[in-house]
């Protein structure tokens, strides 16, 4: 038998690093359909659960049909021409037009409306021995599991049982999805949907795997089994690599290996400018497991512990001693350094069933009820947690960051929530952080940063959000690819808005960090540094580059930069100025 052809794959390279190892494309399970009746009002609503789904099954298929068009013509009109058929009947068919008749007559939820539907069609195709009708009948089964999946909001099989070596191959991964994901058994991943800038992509920096997302054809060349090599540095995918080709990989490999060995001997060096200016440097966290590497680094402090991770994957919401347990554990392990940790911020791309079941499609929006908006409304989540840090807080240094701050009055309704749960562990005598630790904005969207010195007035510190504050400003959804190459932290309006937040802040003498995909780039450390930012968090993997880049800055060079790149308007411009000042170096 002749070797596999060697298959190249262009995409998005979203996380640094090269993965060579054995395919595991991830196939769609089997859906547990939940069955229950419905009666009077809640009918329409359930109604309306199947519009919602249609709608998000037709943006998928949209997504698709995009990316179809860069595969090869023939096999673009091929995938072309299916995926007219499937939004054909997303919009009106046998299966929708039944499934709607089912809820209202049969009064039965939405997603055992589909199921049923299905099991119908079926029956009366199975008599037909046609290999059209069979194949048309594997169209129809597929829009209605991605109609169910949407109103589970379940996706496929579990990511944590996967041979060691695995690199997972999918259609497209969730935040919740990549939670899963071991970095002992999971080497690296490629998806054929997904932007550089989605919570997907930060938690594969964050893991340390190399990924490649928005790679077009990528699930019809390859099966389970397979050689592949992701390249998250290029956005590159090889396929079934021919010797030369994987020889050439496992060089690349080596030395960026290498490179990281001499990064990790800064570890016990200081972080500060040639002309001796110190600079904190902090972790984001998202999960648990990346503790140990956190340790490793050297980090000042955790600048930003992701709760999300206590509320994904589960069924239910985890109770206040569970909170409490899980972030004791990380304070402990900080061993007397801060630990920054930001209040649930679930909802756009971030769900979790267990909490935004009864809240419909405002939870999936960017700009609903998210963030500390869902928590103020969701009263009894916000004291659970609050208390839970307060309880944390007796074991070593917490802070306490409030996400999607647009007014005052959100800082001043949550620090009213926080004295009265102080006064009440207080009464019981619950060993609690003293002092009470100090409340933050994250400043992620622009009236945040607009109205910072009112913020300031309200807040003990700040911590800029960077990446959504670039997708607010700019209008872009960071998490489609069909608008991806707008999303640009260089705009001038994105630079200004975070030049005056920090003026804000210097003003009113409260500490101001980047914690956004910004902080963990060496590209922009000058310039941050430059307007005025002395304290940075980013995921573990880029700490050793920024510390690199920090020690070579000289501060008032940098500030001179900084001043005539904040006087451009022209992005093209800003970033010439930044990479001419990064090559001096």
């Amino acid at each position: 038998m002749s070797p596999a052809k060697e298959i190249v794959i262009e995409g998005l390279g979203v996380s640094s690093g090269i993965a060579i190892g054995e395919v595991h494309v991830r196939e769609s399970g089997a859906i547990l359909v939940p069955e229950y009746t419905v009666k009077g009002a809640k009918i329409e609503a359930e109604c309306t659960r199947l519009e919602d789904a249609l709608k998000v099954a037709q943006r998928q298929i949209g997504r698709l049909k995009t990316k179809a068009r860069n595969l090869p013509p023939a096999a673009a009109e091929e995938m072309g021409l299916l995926l007219e058929a499937y939004e054909q009947m997303l919009e009106d068919s046998r299966l929708v037009r039944g499934a709607f008749r089912r809820i209202r007559e049969d009064k039965i939820n939405a997603e055992f409306a589909v199921q049923a539907e299905i099991n119908e069609i079926t029956r009366g195709f199975a008599a037909l021995d046609d290999s059209y009708i069979a194949a048309r009948m594997d169209d129809i089964r597929e829009v209605a599991d991605r109609l169910i999946r949407a109103l589970t909001q379940s996706h496929v099989k579990p990511l944590n049982t996967v041979p060691k070596g695995s690199i997972i191959i999918s259609e497209d991964m969730t935040p919740a999805d990549t939670a899963q994901l071991n970095p002992k058994k999971v080497l690296g991943f490629a998806t054929v949907l997904g932007g550089a800038q989605g919570h997907t992509a930060i938690m594969a920096r964050a893991l340390g795997l190399p990924a490649v997302l928005g790679a077009p054809g990528l699930l019809g060349a390859v099966k389970t089994g397979d050689t592949i090599v992701v390249d998250g540095n290029q956005g590159r995918i090889v396929i079934n690599p021919k010797p030369s080709t994987l020889a050439a990989f496992e060089a690349k490999q080596s030395a960026h290996r290498k490179r990281l060995g001499r990064l990790a001997r800064l570890r016990r060096q200081p972080s500060v400018t040639r002309d001796g200016t110190e600079i904190s440097l902090g972790c984001n966290v998202e999960l648990p497991i990346e503790m140990p590497g956190v340790l490793d680094t050297g980090a000042s402090n955790i600048g930003l512990l992701r709760s999300e991770f206590m509320f994904m994957n589960r069924d239910d919401v985890p109770s206040e001693d569970e909170q409490y347990k899980t972030l004791r554990d990380i304070v402990k392990a900080m061993n007397g350094r801060t630990v920054t940790i930001r209040t649930l911020d679930i909802g756009g791309e971030k769900l979790a069933q267990s909490i935004t079941q009864d809240i419909g499609e405002s939870a999936q929006s960017a700009l609903g009820l998210r963030g500390i908006r869902l928590s103020l409304k969701k009263s009894n989540l916000l004291e659970d947690q609050l208390t839970a840090i307060l309880r944390a807080g007796a074991h070593g240094p917490v802070r306490i960051l409030l996400p999607m701050v647009a007014t005052q009055q959100e800082v001043r309704k949550t620090r009213d929530v926080l004295k009265k749960l102080v006064r009440k562990l207080k009464r019981k005598k619950v060993k609690i952080a003293d002092p009470i630790p100090p409340v933050g904005v994250m400043i992620e969207v622009p009236s945040a940063a607009l109205t910072a010195d009112a913020l300031a007035s309200v807040s003990d510190f700040f911590a800029v959000g960077s990446n959504d504050l670039t997708m607010y400003t700019m209008a872009v959804d960071r998490t489609d690819e069909q608008v991806a190459g707008l999303y640009n932290p260089l705009h001038p309006s994105v630079l200004r808005l975070i030049q005056f937040t920090t003026e804000a802040a210097l003003r009113a003498r409260i500490p101001i960090s980047v914690c956004g995909e910004m902080a963990g780039d060496p590209r922009f450390t000058a310039l941050l540094l430059g307007i005025g930012i002395r304290e940075l968090s980013m995921s573990a993997h880029a700490l050793g580059p920024v510390k690199q880049r920090v020690r070579e800055i000289d501060l008032a060079a940098a500030q001179n930069r900084a001043t005539v790149i904040m006087g451009q308007t022209d992005s093209g411009r800003i970033a010439m100025l930044l990479d001419d000042f990064n090559t001096l170096v």
